[in-house]
């Protein structure tokens, strides 16, 4: 896999934030590695590795658009959410922002009778055949539809498991990040001072509460799946 030159750079990382960790009280001694400095009582992230492994993963996201890969962009707490549906819909993506309903891929086939259920109900809206059932019918399957299109909405299009995850925030996508394990499907992660940076096949020192640290990791990532998808229409 070709290295390539992904623009990025120490000073806008630093003005997004990208280096402050968590309290010192607050952290996993395997993130020794990835942090520089303790100030006022936060660990503050080497922005020097940070860039290094961000590259690294741009390259990887590249190479898989070029050849036509399918990618699931996870980040479901409130600060990320709004950003990953942007992403996604930029890098035309699948996405999870609302909650990770376990087994969405290890059980893939329960989750696939749930998106063609989710598409029936889509076209019977559509169609207006829902107008026409009695009321008390007609509305339980509108508040079905609504739950399926806030937890399945972002995959609704999604055939398959995919080939890529990025996941915003360990932590917090614990569970997504085990069944992206235990299948074996290739993860870029975004791990602040408190993760263990051994459990993805990318790991992204980076802070993962503010907004303008997830926004220019994702922007970069995005950029680079974009790039990829170019490369592909061009030479498929």
């Amino acid at each position: 896999m070709a290295r390539r030159y992904w623009n990025i750079h120490l000073e806008e990382m630093m003005e997004a934030g990208i280096h402050f960790g968590h309290g010192t009280r607050k952290w996993n001694p395997r993130m020794a590695p990835y942090i520089s400095a303790k100030h006022k009582g936060i660990h503050i992230t080497n922005l020097t590795r940070t860039a290094r492994f961000l590259s690294e993963a741009c390259d990887l996201v590249f190479d898989a658009a070029s050849r036509g890969k399918q990618f699931l962009i996870v980040g479901t707490k409130n600060k990320a959410a709004d950003l990953v549906v942007r992403a996604a819909i930029r890098a035309r993506c699948h996405y999870v922002n609302k909650k990770w309903l376990g087994g969405m891929l290890t059980n893939w086939s329960t989750t696939e009778a749930r998106l063609h259920k989710f598409r029936d109900l889509r076209t019977e809206q559509k169609t207006g055949r829902l107008h026409r059932l009695p009321k008390r019918d007609a509305a339980m399957l509108k508040r079905q539809l609504s739950r399926l299109q806030t937890y399945l909405g972002g995959i609704k299009y999604m055939t398959r498991v995919p080939d890529i995850v990025i996941i915003v925030d360990q932590q917090e996508e614990y569970t997504a990040l085990r069944e992206c394990i235990t299948l074996g499907i290739p993860t870029i992660c975004l791990i602040d001072t408190n993760c263990d940076p051994d459990l993805a096949d990318i790991s992204i020192p980076a802070n993962d509460d503010a907004i303008a640290s997830i926004r220019l990791i994702l922007n970069k990532l995005v950029f680079a799946i974009c790039e990829g998808r170019s490369s592909y229409i061009r030479n498929p």
